[in-house]
């Protein structure tokens, strides 16, 4: 499998955090503009990057570190999943899979529409395994953590998003092809924002 190097993210940035908290807005049009791989780079580093290198620690808190998060991107170009250890992205699939993903969402268009969807998926016995039952909450509030952090650095790079948890988990597991044990619970699309 193809995989492909992001460009180191960045750690400072001329928006504020609190300015980023009072732009964010779901977004449900976008322009055709292609979100480049630096900004690709900066939203998923935002949402699972490593933080901390010598402990292997991310951006977006886990329930003891067990990290169940998975987080895949969705454009013109493919399908590919990122890789946190490595900042990279392994290519899964050439196709443009935005109008199945959209239509496994209810048929909602903007899905298709955004040049990029970020999906967020979990494998919950990688928390459950540690927390038992009560690891299905800790996987819930990691991945609110996690689109979180990546509607506001969409912010902070000049593009907007919108979360979208209203789709059909198994036609989105055809769409992705994911594993059986990996749920569905996320798809964030990406762009600029029409005007």
């Amino acid at each position: 499998m193809e995989e492909i190097a992001l460009p180191q993210p960045r750690v400072t940035s001329e928006a504020s955090l609190e300015e980023c908290i009072r732009e964010r807005r779901s977004v449900r049009r976008y322009d055709a503009q292609v979100v480049g791989l630096e900004h690709v780079s900066q939203l998923c580093w935002a949402a699972q990057g490593i933080t901390d290198e010598r402990r292997g620690l991310r951006a977006a808190p886990s329930a003891g570190a067990t990290y169940p998060l998975e987080l895949y991107v969705v454009n013109e170009d493919g399908l590919f999943r990122y890789l946190p250890r490595k900042h990279a992205l392994v290519r899964l699939s050439d196709s443009d899979l935005r109008a199945s993903l959209a239509r496994a969402a209810l048929g909602q268009d903007f899905i298709e529409e955004a040049p990029l969807d970020l999906v967020i998926t979990a494998v919950y016995s990688r928390t459950t395994r540690r927390y038992g039952d009560r690891g299905h909450r800790y996987v819930h509030m990691e991945v609110g953590h996690a689109a979180q952090n990546i509607h506001l650095q969409a912010v902070a790079l000049g593009l907007s998003s919108v979360p979208v948890g209203a789709f059909y988990d198994e036609e989105v597991r055809d769409v992705l092809s994911l594993p059986e044990e990996e749920v569905p619970l996320y798809i964030v699309p990406v762009g600029y924002c029409t005007k």
